[in-house]
């Protein structure tokens, strides 16, 4: 298991990733890697069986940018550039700086001897404020 964090308040803008800064638990086995500060994982297919299975949870609070709209605003996981629809995590903020927690959660299946990439990606159409991003992969299989 591997969790990643950023607890300071980023905007995002939108069709861009959400940017973890620390790793309370690495991983120590380089199945996921990630620099700091960075909005991208890989996630490595390293393993005896034809794939490898993570279990990625996302929990975060998001809101509305200063200056922006107050509407629906939304996050997903994407893996290799593509938000996985049944990722999406959608809140409609009244004003900007309301926040509101957001959760998603996926299964990822890595081939082995392959690589997949994993984000947080803001699939709204405008700016948006995250705050308290928690990332958290685990390999179940």
């Amino acid at each position: 298991m591997a969790e990643f964090t950023a607890s300071n308040i980023q905007s995002v803008d939108a069709n861009q990733n959400v940017l973890f800064t620390e790793a309370p638990i690495p991983c120590t086995k380089g199945l996921v890697t990630h620099r700091a500060g960075s909005g991208l994982f890989n996630l490595r297919g390293n393993c005896s069986q034809c794939r490898v299975r993570y279990k990625v949870d996302f929990i975060g609070n998001i809101t509305v940018s200063t200056g922006g709209t107050p509407g629906p605003i939304s996050v997903a996981i994407a893996v290799d550039g593509e938000p996985l629809p049944s990722s999406v995590a959608t809140v409609t903020p009244a004003a900007a700086g309301a926040f509101f927690n957001v959760a998603a959660s996926e299964y990822v299946d890595v081939t082995k001897g392959c690589c997949a990439s994993l984000s947080i990606r803001n699939v709204s159409g405008e700016s948006i404020d995250v705050r308290n991003a928690n990332l958290i992969i685990t390999r179940v299989c």
